[in-house]
Order: C-alpha cells, then structure tokens, then sequence
C-alpha cells in the first residue's frame, strides 16, 4: 500500500472524529482463532524514543514509510493484528487496516529509552476504559523490574492495578516482564538467563488480583534449551516477543529457529514481533513475516 499523507493529514486535521467512527466501523473477530496460535505485529517502540533498528539509528523514525511496513505485515496471510500505540492505530483505522485483524493497544510508555526514570515506567498510552470505548481486544504493558531502582515498584503497582482494571472489563492484557539491570554507565539492559526470566514469569504471573485475563508476553533465553524449564513456571499462556535480532541473515536465520523451539511448548501459544520482521536485513517484509507466520 502506498500512504497518501496529505489525505490522511487532511482528515486528521478537518475531521479528527473519523478515528472514531472508524473504531465503532471495525469488524471484529475473535483474539484466538480455530488454529489457537497467535502472530501479532508489534509497533509500539517509537513513544518510547526507540527508533532504532540494528545500527540504523532512526530506521522508525519515518512515520509514512513504518505505516507502509504495517500495512504490508498486516496484508499477509496468517498475521492476525498489530499492537501498537494510540497514534499510529489511529492512523491504521484510518486506513482501514484494522478490520478483521485482533488490536493490542499498548498502555504504559513512560520510561523512555536512555532516561533516568527509564524504569519508573507510567502508564502514557492506553488506558483500561480506551481499550474498551474504542473496541480493541486486549492491551499490552511492560514490566522491567531492578532490584535496586525504586522505580520498579512504582512500575509493579501500577502494573497490578491495570491488570485488574482490565481484568474488571474481560479484557485481556499481555505482560511483559524482564528482570534488568543498568551497566557501568547507567544504559539498562534485560537479563536474559534462564534464573532471570524464570522470575520475572513468577512475579508478572501474581499481580493484581485475578489472573484470568492475563497473558505473559516473555522473550527467548540467551540458551534456548531452557525454554521448557522457564516457561513451567506458569500456567498462564503466553506468546514469544521477537526483541533484537542482528543486521544480518544469519542473524534473523538464528531468531527464527530459536522462536521454533520454543514455539512446541505448552503454554507458548504465538509471536508478538516487531523490528525484526518490519525492518528485515533484507529489506523483505513479506518474506519475513511470511516466514514467522510458518514457525506457528
């Protein structure tokens, strides 16, 4: 699909109710299908001042061309929605994207890459009662967890109360926990061994005061053969999240057979993918997506 910017300026500007009433015109469909698998297309880095792809600094940054790659990924068979934040589903309404295809909208962006609140992570995005006015099917939140940054209890709490808010109207919402860490010179990163996933599981997995409509999006350990003992700490099902995959094929080669793996276990029911499949090494969209929607 090629975007016309002016139109869709042109809309936002003269008749902004039109996301609206494009929402209230969406079809819908179940947020799991016959097949029980879910693959969803993530595009909720930019609110959080994460541009970059690879070495590509600000291969996001590009609002028109991101809108395109979305479109593109949405188009291809298999791919059943997108998560993203209010301005860029706005924009696929607009464009009627969205019909037929599950809406994750993604409710807590605050902690901005690179900041020193990064882990004070408020809730910027979608709140519990848009998701609902708007009829999207779940919501997505992340929870990164420092033992020794205060701001992660601040994130823990308010985490527990959107689950029950969401819980409180049969919404689904995906978690996302890491345990993380900051470096010697202060940039965070998440920890990646089996011990650190394994908790960050047990503690998303008991917040908030009902888990029945709660979902774990978690990532791949950095030794995948740990997956099946990771993923039993839980019964809640949860899909795989794509995280940074190198700038090379071999590199996207290596992703796709670790999401394979792990993709076989029980309570693993999907992909949640973002950069790695808009921005491929290759520059192949559809090959990418169409490649990850075969591991399911």
């Amino acid at each position: 699909m090629t975007i016309d910017i002016t139109d869709l300026v042109r809309t936002r500007t003269l008749h902004p109710e039109a996301v609206a009433e494009a929402a209230a015109r969406r079809t819908r469909r179940p947020l799991i299908d016959a097949s029980g698998r879910l693959m969803i297309v993530a595009a909720d880095h930019p609110a959080r001042g994460a541009l970059g792809v690879g070495d590509r600094k600000f291969a996001m940054a590009n609002r028109v061309d991101l809108l395109e790659r979305l479109c593109l990924a949405l188009s291809r068979p298999g791919v059943d929605g997108v998560l993203a934040t209010a301005d860029i589903l706005d924009d696929l309404l607009l464009l009627g994207a969205l019909d037929g295809k599950v809406v994750l909208g993604s409710m807590n962006r605050g902690g901005l890459q690179g900041a020193s609140f990064e882990l004070d992570d408020r809730f910027t995005g979608h709140r519990p009662e848009d998701i609902e006015r708007l009829g999207f099917d779940a919501g997505k939140l992340l929870l990164r967890i420092d033992y020794h940054d205060p701001g992660s209890l601040t994130t823990l709490e308010s985490t527990a109360r959107a689950i029950d808010d969401m819980a409180a109207r049969r919404l689904p919402v995906f978690v996302e926990p890491f345990i993380s860490r900051r470096d010697d010179e202060g940039r965070l990163g998440n920890d990646l061994s089996a011990e650190a996933v394994t908790k960050s599981i047990a503690i998303a997995s008991g917040l908030g005061g009902t888990s029945a409509y709660t979902w774990l999006k978690v990532p791949v350990t950095e030794n995948p053969d740990d997956m099946a003992e990771v993923m039993a700490a839980s019964t809640l099902p949860a899909v795989l999240l794509g995280g940074e995959v190198g700038g090379t094929a071999e590199d996207q080669a290596r992703a796709y057979e670790k999401w394979r793996g792990a993709l076989q276990l029980p309570t693993v029911r999907g992909l949640v993918v973002g950069r790695s499949l808009l921005y491929p090494a290759d520059g192949d969209v559809a090959a990418a997506v169409d490649t990850a929607v075969g591991l399911l």
